[in-house]
């Protein structure tokens, strides 16, 4: 906690009110171990999840207007659940930085999942009080610049063939064929490749450790193709 210059460098965001970061930083154990009154970020972890929640639905909206309404809520789920949220809390240290009571320190508090989400989403909120929703929008898109590029990268997001399906379905009564084209490898070190027709035109190919893994591959650059994203030429 005494290294917040370089934390805020971090950041990529200086706060006016240094409170609310040490705020946001403080876990509800020290409160619990004083058994006093003292303040830590339960309620900015509150607010936090409100306007992250507001941020990326939006981003979501308007990066991806081909996205129906499961699609963007699976999108969201995936950008802002506790795994998701704990290793953005990790990748900027914030255990490091972490108030803690004794026991919590002694049992990897600094460490813990939980905090580390539960201390993301604070600052958000931290962000958000100190220097508005705009701001606040640029800190959490500039800091999960990187996922919004995986979603992009995998349109289908967990079934991209049941996607593909249904985005061909949209147009026509016939659904899409696998046809295993080539495998290779050991038996015990497989790789398969696969390809996607639809009306007897190839679509797209993938490899996979499976026939199945590499079926959604093929999908995955078949729905990349059909809705202009790159992807590699069809061999």
């Amino acid at each position: 906690m005494d290294d917040l210059p370089s934390l805020q460098r971090e950041l990529g965001f200086a706060f006016r009110d240094e409170s609310l970061l040490r705020l946001a930083l403080t876990h509800p154990s020290v409160a619990h171990e004083h058994g006093t009154a003292i303040q830590h970020n339960q309620r900015l972890e509150f607010l936090g999840d409100a306007v992250l929640q507001l941020i990326l639905t939006r981003a979501l909206y308007e990066q991806f207007p081909d996205f129906g309404e499961g699609q963007l809520t699976k999108a969201r789920a995936r950008l802002a659940n506790r795994r998701s949220l704990s290793e953005q809390g990790r990748r900027l240290a914030l255990g490091r930085h972490l108030t803690l009571s004794h026991g919590e320190e002694l049992q990897g508090g600094r460490e813990r999942p939980s905090a580390l989400a539960d201390a993301f989403e604070a600052l958000v909120g931290a962000v958000f009080l100190d220097a508005g929703f705009e701001t606040a929008q640029e800190f959490v898109l500039r800091h999960f610049g990187e996922q919004f590029s995986v979603i992009a990268r995998t349109p289908g997001l967990e079934n991209p063939k049941g996607e593909l399906q249904e985005f061909l379905q949209a147009g026509s009564a016939e659904g899409p064929s696998y046809n295993l084209e080539h495998a290779s490898g050991p038996d015990h070190d497989r790789v398969f490749e696969c390809a996607v027709y639809h009306q007897g035109v190839e679509l797209g190919r993938g490899c996979g450790k499976s026939k199945k893994e590499a079926e959604s591959a093929a999908a995955l650059a078949a729905l990349k193709r059909l809705r202009g994203r790159p992807t590699s030429p069809i061999a």
